[in-house]
């Protein structure tokens, strides 16, 4: 698969990452039950098929997704990159709180090395710019961390342009994970045009959107779907707008078609045309899934094609 080097460092991404958000398991916006063994089967399967880079959080299922991420990792010879977060705790209900003290961050970092098995982290990255006036306690620290050798480069998600100039002045910002698709484009309006011209990396996450851009949604599947998972609460998955994504989605199916593919290809080789965006995180709960999804990585879409989604999205 091709690579792209991410912003300003020297890591050469391939251009899909296995996301682990889904294999965590549940917690408060879990994705339902998951088998273990199927995850782990998932990530070997990923990285056999080419895929270079994991990513995760402790959050994802309270600390389960990144302890899942250790044991797969520990199976195999050659280890990919790992991109991991913190900025995220839970409590005993299982619910997420932010906090970006220096001693909590110092303690996630060391947590998630625990848990993962690794002795340094590819890219720790802030998961959240909350709360706010700690945003530079918290980046001051990771930016420690990188010193120290804990982590060999920091990188922040869900970041507004304001935020990311408020922390390149005290560190280098290696990468932006923001959420990035068909459905959801709001990106595009500043925050492209910031990192590319400022040499961060992107790498989206959620171009499927949540399953919604894969074309194996509809009312049926949606009672499929297990009570917790947090998706039942997704405005995108109910009522008029739910319609919508399904009637957008039936037009983009026509495009996949005609190119031999699926329309979640489609939607994944859609968020890479753009030059700014290094990579997409592709998330994966069975070995078919990241079976199919994978082979977005190296197809580039032609103007035509570009030009005719544009017209199903306007």
């Amino acid at each position: 698969m091709r690579t792209r080097k991410l912003g300003n460092t020297d890591l050469e991404l391939t251009a899909i990452g296995l996301g682990t958000w889904a294999i965590g398991g549940p917690w408060q916006f879990g994705w339902g039950p998951q088998d273990d063994a199927d995850s782990i089967r998932t990530i070997l399967t990923a990285i056999d098929a080419g895929i270079n880079w994991i990513d995760t959080a402790p959050i994802y299922g309270c600390g389960h997704s990144e302890y899942i991420v250790g044991l797969a990792l520990r199976e195999m010879s050659e280890k990919p990159l790992v991109a991991t977060k913190c900025s995220l705790l839970w409590n005993d209900k299982r619910e997420k709180y932010s906090c970006l003290d220096r001693d909590s961050i110092i303690a996630e970092c060391e947590d998630s090395l625990r848990r993962l098995g690794i002795e340094t982290i590819d890219l720790y990255q802030m998961h959240w710019p909350v709360p706010d006036e700690q945003i530079e306690e918290g980046w001051e620290t990771m930016a420690k961390l990188a010193q120290q050798g804990k982590v060999r480069y920091i990188g922040v998600s869900n970041f507004t342009v304001s935020q990311l100039e408020r922390v390149s002045k005290l560190h280098p910002v290696a990468s932006l994970q923001p959420p990035y698709s068909m459905l959801r484009r709001d990106i595009e309006n500043n925050l492209l045009d910031y990192c590319g011209k400022n040499n961060i990396g992107v790498v989206a996450y959620s171009p499927m959107q949540k399953g919604l851009l894969t074309g194996k949604f509809s009312v049926e599947h949606i009672k499929t779907l297990a009570p917790d998972d947090h998706r039942l609460r997704d405005p995108n998955f109910s009522g008029e707008k739910f319609d919508k994504n399904l009637a957008i989605v039936d037009k983009l199916k026509s495009i996949a078609d005609r190119r031999g593919k699926t329309v979640a290809q489609l939607a994944i080789a859609w968020v890479l045309r753009k030059e700014e965006v290094t990579a997409a995180i592709v998330g994966a709960r069975k070995q078919k899934q990241i079976e199919e999804t994978v082979q977005a990585g190296d197809w580039v879409l032609s103007e035509e094609d570009v030009a005719n989604i544009e017209l199903i999205l306007s």
